[in-house]
């Protein structure tokens, strides 16, 4: 049993500051000790302040990672070590009850930001639109459909679709301009 846990509160909180003070110097065995006799009140005032236990187990690691990098800044003139400590543990808790409002916030902000999905009346307008040209499609004849797909579907020039077809150029503008006025009239009728 370690030595501090068997002098009285007063001489205790000494006894403390002289095992941090052992932690500055590199002891790892006074550490050990010093951790033993402070991480169940630490713990229990970091879930305090983030009511997670995860959490609260994560922020007292990397406390005690801090305080091991840090003990040689300790200064007991200034202050007891477990307050040292309870300050430190008690900043790391606020810190991430603060972060993770910033992160609700932030994800709040960009739900507002970000543009609501299509109309449903929209999208089911498009949708007959995209029947309706289907369907005039079909009725064009043979011919008619072939250069429609090859200019419009596939992207293809003018002059692309005549060498494709092994047409003149005249040709194959005269039977895309014939097929979107079949186009135009057939739209229309369903309207």
């Amino acid at each position: 049993m370690a030595e501090w846990k068997l002098v009285t509160l007063g001489s205790a909180v000494s006894a403390l500051d002289a095992l941090l003070l052992r932690v500055a110097a590199g002891d790892q065995a006074a550490f050990a000790d010093w951790y033993d006799a402070t991480s169940t009140m630490v713990f229990g005032m970091v879930l305090r302040v983030l009511r997670d236990r995860a959490q609260a187990e994560e922020v007292v690691q990397e406390v005690y990672v801090e305080a091991w990098r840090l003990a040689s800044r300790f200064d007991p003139a200034r202050g007891s070590s477990l307050a040292w400590l309870n300050t430190m543990a008690h900043r790391r808790a606020v810190d991430r009850v603060r972060s993770a409002q910033r992160t609700l916030q932030r994800d709040a902000l960009a739900a507002i930001d970000d543009p609501p999905g299509p109309d449903p009346s929209d999208v089911a307008m498009q949708h007959d639109e995209c029947r309706r040209a289907r369907d005039a499609v079909e009725k064009l004849s043979t011919v008619q459909r072939e250069v429609i797909e090859l200019a419009y579907f596939q992207g293809h020039t003018h002059h692309e679709i005549a060498a494709l077809l092994d047409i003149p150029l005249g040709t194959a503008k005269t039977r895309i301009r014939d097929a979107l006025r079949h186009l135009r009239r057939h739209l229309e009728e369903a309207t």
